[in-house]
């Protein structure tokens, strides 16, 4: 897997990089592990927008991952790595023994034909899952669970890794790529490897259609706009903000805290904005 350059045969393929898709063996998904996915375009039940930018895109459906790895004890093999158009990570079928077939992230390393394990009698090699308490320290792991049997939710986009640093009684402690270090319990699952798909970092879509076929609508920004409509607006020529940034709202847009899980806070060890 590579990053691909292109000739600058148009402005859009001026600073075009993709990454090159020579991981990919199937380009077919699995019928089976397909859901249709309703696009809302940011809009709630009501039909108000809760989330702005959001629109248009190309048509695809939702392929169903397995965050929660819960075929404990049942070996399966890879028989495919696959792109998924709902997230940066690539994704593998997997074949297990009893005749199920599931998707999982791919992680780096993990190849056609590789076997994998769920559960505490597996190897602590990439694609196998494993309860924290019984890794080794120092091991890279990802798709961690936030609560035992919730399923993953914690580093599950591409190139992304934790690192397990050490146990203390029930917990583990777990440095996470934004390098806040936090507890997770010792029962919860967790993947061992990094997520595939390492170089997605380097990707420029290089024209605003790129963007807008992944279902961007286009920003426009505070001080083009009237007083009416934000705060920034309005002024003769381009003016200063005249305050501190802020929404379309009112409320301040930097250093503002919007934390409201608060019941964590005891977990977390070391936040990832503290000073080295």
């Amino acid at each position: 897997m590579a990053l691909r350059t292109y000739r600058p045969t148009s402005p859009g393929k001026r600073g075009m990089v993709s990454i090159s898709f020579d991981e990919i063996t199937k380009s077919v998904p699995e019928k089976s592990l397909l859901k249709p996915f309703k696009k809302k375009a940011g809009r709630n039940s009501r039909g108000v927008v809760t989330v702005r930018h959001r629109g248009g895109g190309a048509k695809r459906r939702l392929r169903i991952i397995d965050f929660k790895r819960n075929k404990l004890g049942v070996p399966g093999r890879v028989a495919a790595i696959e792109y998924d158009p709902s997230r940066s990570a690539r994704i593998a079928l997997i074949h297990y023994a009893d005749g199920e077939k599931r998707y999982i992230l791919a992680p780096a390393g993990l190849g056609v034909g590789d076997s994998i394990r769920a559960g505490e009698g597996a190897e602590i090699r990439p694609g196998n899952a494993l309860p924290l308490g019984l890794i080794p320290e120092g091991t890279l792991i990802h798709n961690i669970e936030l609560q035992p049997g919730k399923g993953g939710q914690v580093v599950r986009s591409a190139g992304t890794v934790a690192h397990l640093l050490g146990k203390e009684h029930k917990y583990s402690l777990v440095r996470l790529p934004s390098g806040e270090v936090r507890r997770f319990l010792t029962d919860c699952l967790a993947t061992v490897g990094q997520v595939g798909n390492v170089e997605h970092q380097g990707v420029k879509l290089g024209k605003a259609g790129a963007r807008r076929l992944r279902g961007r609508r286009p920003q426009v920004r505070g001080s083009a706009m009237t007083p009416r409509d934000h705060p920034h607006g309005g002024g003769e020529g381009r003016a200063p903000r005249g305050m501190a940034p802020k929404t379309p709202w009112g409320k301040p847009a930097l250093g503002y805290r919007t934390r409201r899980n608060k019941a964590s806070n005891k977990l977390i060890v070391r936040r990832r904005n503290a000073e080295k």
